[in-house]
Parts: structure tokens; C-alpha cells; sequence
């Protein structure tokens, strides 16, 4: 199966997806900087959101540009890596209007981890596919990374009935970790 349609849903998802948690930024009442203190852990947790979205389409990007050919099992691991991106849109907004508060800091995230989770089938399911001596499968190796991300995630989240500015952190680490651009797929890409 080629997969063109999968990238080109997959991107029109994501697409909407950032649309949806812009809508959500209120324009506030009133002409000076004061009027916009009350939206600032709106607008953070949008920052924050935004970027991890974007972590995922450019990563996702990669990923379908090392795969040859798809079948209905990476089909079903990309619908479920996007059921779990588009809760993002809800607990970010949830987390901004409640100012962080533990709760729906948790439930970012659990939704985070389950993220991370469906990306890591969906990787799994591209290189059993193509199979262990694939570009894909080289270049992802043991991913130390994708596994710290799940490591972080799940200390993160009963972090945040401790101190949510803890999970704040961890999310925070984790978007700057992947910010560094990751060249393992791209440079197998180029070889």
C-alpha cells in the first residue's frame, strides 16, 4: 500500500489539531498588560502544547519518509497514535484555565504518555513491516529516547500531586530534549 494518503491525513490531523488550541486564546479585556496576566498559563500551556505537536508531525514526517510501503496494521497504530493527539487540544486547555492546577496536570500527562506510547507501536508495527535490517529499524536503534520520554512522562504525572511545577518540568525537559533536532532517521535517509 503506498503511503501518501496516511502522511497526508495524518498532517491535515495535526494541522487541526493546532488550529483547535489557538481558537482557544481569548482575547482579553482591556488595553494594557495587565489584561493579559490572566491568560499567560493559557498561552504557556498552548506554547508548550504547539511544540509537542510539532515534535510529533516533524518525527512522524521522518518516520513515513523511512517506510516504503504501509499495510492495515500501521493503518490502525496511526489512528491510535492520532485518538491520543487529539485529546491534546482538551488538556491543554483544561491545564491553562486551571492554572496548572494537579489534576489536570496529571491528565496531560497520562495523555502525553499514551502519546508517546501509540508513537512507539506505531514505530514498532513501520519496522516490524519492513523488518529488523530496515532504514527505519537502524536508524531508531534501542531509542534511548523515546524510552526516557516514557520514563519521564510517568514520573511526571503523580509528580503533580506533589508539586505541579515538577510535571511542569518534566514536560518541559522532555519538549526540550526532542527540540534538539533528532538526525537518526535523516541521515539513514541520505546514506
Amino acid at each position: 500500500m503506498s503511503k501518501v494518503r496516511l502522511e497526508a491525513f495524518s498532517d491535515g490531523v495535526i494541522a487541526i489539531l493546532i488550529t483547535i488550541m489557538v481558537l482557544e486564546l481569548k482575547v482579553p479585556h482591556g488595553t494594557d498588560l495587565e489584561a493579559l496576566r490572566p491568560l499567560l498559563p493559557v498561552f504557556l500551556t498552548y506554547v508548550l502544547s504547539f511544540v509537542f505537536l510539532g515534535i510529533y508531525w516533524n518525527n512522524h514526517h521522518h518516520m513515513l519518509q523511512a517506510a516504503e510501503r504501509i499495510n492495515g496494521k500501521i493503518l490502525w497504530a496511526n489512528l491510535h497514535l492520532l485518538f491520543w493527539l487529539s485529546l491534546i487540544p482538551f488538556v491543554t486547555g483544561w491545564m491553562g484555565e486551571n492554572h496548572f492546577a494537579p489534576l489536570p496536570t496529571a491528565v496531560y500527562g497520562v495523555v502525553l504518555l499514551l502519546a508517546a506510547v501509540a508513537y512507539t507501536i506505531l514505530q514498532t508495527t513501520i519496522v516490524a513491516h519492513h523488518g529488523p535490517s530496515s532504514r527505519l529499524a537502524t536508524a531508531v536503534g534501542s531509542d534511548k529516547k523515546g524510552k526516557l520520554s516514557l520514563l519521564l512522562y510517568a514520573v511526571a504525572i503523580p509528580s503533580a500531586f506533589v508539586h505541579q511545577w515538577i510535571a511542569d518540568g518534566l514536560y518541559v525537559f522532555v519538549v526540550l530534549m526532542w527540540l534538539v533536532p533528532d538526525r537518526r532517521i535523516e541521515s539513514k535517509l541520505n546514506e
